[in-house]
């Protein structure tokens, strides 16, 4: 249960019990005013049923109309009160929470917080009154809001469940209910439809995804692919050449070889034909030194 309403059933509490002993419509009609008049009454449906209380609709006039009284303290407005002469007089007590009660029955509407509208429905003297009214509710816990003086409105976010179903309400406030659990079956079945929506989006984008990845993957394991093989290639060409150039090598050496095997056979020849001449020279003087 909401703090504020326990606050005021618990408010309510003392009264109800005096009602047992308030027998006649007097008495009955003074618990109303006493009843309405204390600080933190803000529900009277409990009171409204006590039989003592519920015995003034049968009294006289005189007393008939404080049942009246209560019932529009109970669940209804300011206006209700305005609207029926025949009503008591309020003390300013009962016209402060007769008008804090009236201004949580017209929260329910947006159109209805202006501070005109609200200057106009609680029969208040100024601007002034309407936000001095506004604050001394908001700081009874009675609702939250804030004043708006630049666009001369309130604005409320929450208010305490503290006025009572009026008889024959419950017909409209079912209805209201079916019209708002259909409002909100319908916005439950197009959000479900757009999540649904953003589901499939992302399951596609998450393939595309996938299916860039592996095609990039593709190409960068077909470039590995041909790096090596141009390496192995080129690897295999670099072998040939290292042959190629260790055989010439080997060629030059083997020419110098014979070079040298000529060079010496040369020598060789030089020697004997050397010798050959010496030899034909030692005879010719021997020659002449015989002759």
């Amino acid at each position: 249960m909401d703090p504020t309403q326990q606050k005021a059933l618990n408010a309510l509490e003392s009264f109800i019990i005096l009602s047992k002993s308030a027998t006649s419509p007097r008495s009955a009609a003074d618990l109303v005013n006493q009843a309405t008049s204390a600080p933190n009454t803000y529900v009277f449906a409990e009171l409204l049923q006590t039989p003592n209380i519920a015995a003034l609709k049968t009294a006289s006039a005189e007393y008939a109309s404080f049942y009246t009284l209560l019932q529009i303290f109970s669940w209804g407005t300011w206006a209700d009160y305005s609207s029926n002469p025949n009503l008591p007089q309020l003390s300013d007590p009962q016209a402060h929470k007769l008008r804090q009660l009236s201004l949580l029955s017209l929260s329910t509407s947006p159109s209805t917080l202006t501070y005109s509208h609200l200057q106009s429905a609680l029969s208040l003297p100024s601007v002034r009154a309407v936000e001095d009214l506004v604050i001394s509710v908001v700081y009874a816990g009675l609702l939250t809001a804030k004043l708006d003086p630049k666009s001369q409105r309130v604005d409320v976010s929450s208010v305490s469940p503290l006025r009572d179903l009026c008889p024959g309400r419950v017909p409209q406030l079912v209805q209201t209910l079916n019209t708002w659990d259909t409002r909100c079956v319908s916005v439950l079945g197009e959000l479900e439809t757009q999540v649904a929506d953003v589901k499939a989006k992302a399951l596609q984008r998450r393939r595309r995804e996938q299916r860039d990845e592996a095609a990039v993957e593709k190409l960068v394991s077909q470039g590995e692919k041909a790096k090596t093989r141009s390496q192995d290639e080129k690897g295999k060409v670099g072998g040939k050449r290292g042959a190629q150039e260790v055989a010439g090598d080997k060629g030059p050496l083997t020419g110098d070889g014979n070079d040298e095997m000529d060079l010496d056979d040369g020598k060789g020849l030089g020697r004997t034909r050397g010798a050959k001449r010496g030899g034909g020279v030692i005879k010719n003087a021997a020659k002449r030194m015989m002759g």
